[in-house]
């Protein structure tokens, strides 16, 4: 993974992150307002930190995980918040102490990032960070904007039912009604158990 960390540390370094919008992800805020959630939550490739925010401010213990440390700095240099923390690793090799911590992974803009190689490995990673029947709530680009050989890697709901069906359960999909400008039509929300071993 040291390569991979060079790349993405390079582009925060050069201020590269078009990715970022600078707030949290519209779907999620929508989601937040009509739904509870409660518990301890892992938001993977949580780059500066915008959706670890808005969880925490929903009531939520949030870790943000990112491998890039300028995004980490990035995500600290924000306001504080009572119950949301950063930490630099690797989410395809988990720290031991998340194992089967968490009642929640939240995934946005990280699944679409990594190389498609990866993506079995990331169904794996986020399985073992959660605890028996706890959720992953989604936000998945199924339509990005094509850059020749670089992220954001495009997935179909077939591809996403092959990889997770194994490990998960889905509750529910469905189109977001709001995104961020240039997202409309492009993302889709799922939620999804993992299932009982």
């Amino acid at each position: 993974m040291k390569n991979l960390t060079a790349n993405w540390e390079a582009w925060y370094r050069a201020g590269a992150t078009g990715w970022d919008r600078g707030s949290a992800a519209p779907p999620l805020l929508e989601f937040l307002e009509t739904n509870r959630m409660e518990g301890s939550i892992l938001v993977p490739g949580c780059g500066m930190g915008h959706d670890v925010r808005a969880l925490a401010g929903a009531g939520l213990e949030v870790v943000g995980l990112d491998i890039a440390p300028s995004a980490i700095r990035a995500a600290r240099s924000f306001p504080p918040t009572d119950s949301g923390k950063y930490i630099q690793g690797d989410f395809f090799d988990l720290p031991k102490e998340f194992v089967g911590k968490f009642e929640w992974v939240f995934e946005h803009t990280c699944f679409c990032a990594i190389d498609p190689s990866m993506r079995e490995a990331y169904v794996a990673s986020a399985a073992a960070a959660l605890r028996s029947g706890g959720h992953l709530l989604a936000i998945f680009y199924i339509n990005p904007p094509w850059w020749k050989g670089r992220p954001p890697w495009k997935v179909s709901l077939n591809d996403l039912h092959r990889l997770f069906d194994g490990l998960f359960i889905w509750e529910r999909d469905w189109l977001p009604t709001v995104n961020h400008a240039g997202r409309e039509g492009r993302e889709r929300m799922a939620l999804l158990r993992k299932r009982d071993v």
